[in-house]
């Protein structure tokens, strides 16, 4: 008597470990298109502060008593 299952299985698992790899290669070859055409950035300025301009920064509520009292003072 021959079993064969165990050999079915095998195959069945090979077959989906070779399809998670191509999945793999097909992201992965996405993920590096994706790269290479979005801009990216020139790495001399970090991008958590890009924009920032030193010096006193405004009021984001703009609810400073002290600009309106100095405006009045003018």
């Amino acid at each position: 008597m021959h079993k064969s299952r165990p050999t079915q299985n095998k195959r069945a698992r090979e077959r989906a470990r070779q399809e998670r790899q191509q999945q793999k290669q097909a992201r992965r070859a996405e993920t590096k298109q994706r790269k290479a055409s979005e801009p990216g950035s020139s790495g001399d300025e970090d991008p958590d502060i890009a924009g920032i301009v030193p010096g006193p920064q405004a009021n984001p509520w703009g609810d400073e008593p002290e600009a309106e009292a100095e405006a009045e003072d003018q």
